[in-house]
């Protein structure tokens, strides 16, 4: 079996890598799909995200909303506390999604799609976090993917993204481009990820580029898990 930590920034392709990988074989779960079900009424993740933001985070239909959670965690500087409330449940989700997988198939490839591998780390510590599978992507991953474009890049199809969406400040593409450069300016740099990457796809060029890249990952991975089966 092999674990993998498939990351990139805002707008990198991380998503269409995964896509990809998931076509050829591999098991592929999304962080912020996890995330998303944490955060429906009833979980205490919800729960707790109301008691320490308030009810102005709920929704008419129950539901957070989204949109003014994101203001409040990425315009009024605190994305800490709502990582903190978020990240271990979502760890944890992570693991025991990992463990049904290879009961099934121990020979497989499991991928976590994670924008925030290397965040999570991070914010651990700044916690003062030092022993635990959050301060340490090692103890719950084995290889580290990362996804690489220029910023401009990535905020060109972030930009994209969002008008084609028609969320939120879909109008204003100005708004969205400062959007965008202050989620990435919350994100560890591409170049501390590459330093400790395992792999790399270079997402700068066109789908076929990536394609190309992604098949020759997979030889790889796969390769990989065999090894580790034998």
């Amino acid at each position: 079996m092999l674990r993998a930590g498939l990351t990139g920034g805002l707008g990198s392709g991380k998503s269409t890598a995964a896509a990809m990988l998931r076509t050829l074989g591999a098991h592929v779960i999304e962080a912020d799909a996890l995330g998303r079900q944490l955060m429906e009424p009833g979980q205490p993740t919800f729960a707790a995200i109301v008691e320490r933001f308030g009810s102005e985070v709920v929704g008419a239909d129950g539901r957070l909303n989204r949109a003014r959670l994101a203001e409040l965690a990425f315009r009024h500087e605190r994305l800490q506390e709502l990582n903190d409330l978020v990240h271990p449940p979502v760890i944890e989700a992570q693991r025991r999604w990992m463990e049904e997988v290879f009961a099934r198939d121990p020979a497989t490839v499991a991928i976590i799609e994670s924008a925030l591998i290397f965040e999570v780390v991070r914010d651990a510590r700044a916690r003062g976090d030092q022993d635990s599978v959050l301060a340490d992507w090692r103890r719950r991953i084995d290889r580290i993917i990362v996804v690489t474009a220029s910023d401009e890049i990535k905020i060109r199809r972030y930009v994209a993204r969002i008008q084609t969406s028609g969320r939120g400040t879909a109008t204003n593409p100005d708004a969205i481009e400062a959007d965008a450069r202050n989620r990435l300016a919350h994100q560890v740099p591409d170049a501390e990820k590459i330093a400790q990457a395992d792999y790399v796809l270079d997402n700068s060029g066109d789908l076929e580029s990536l394609r190309a890249q992604v098949q020759a990952l997979w030889l790889r991975l796969k390769a990989e898990s065999n090894k580790s089966i034998r």
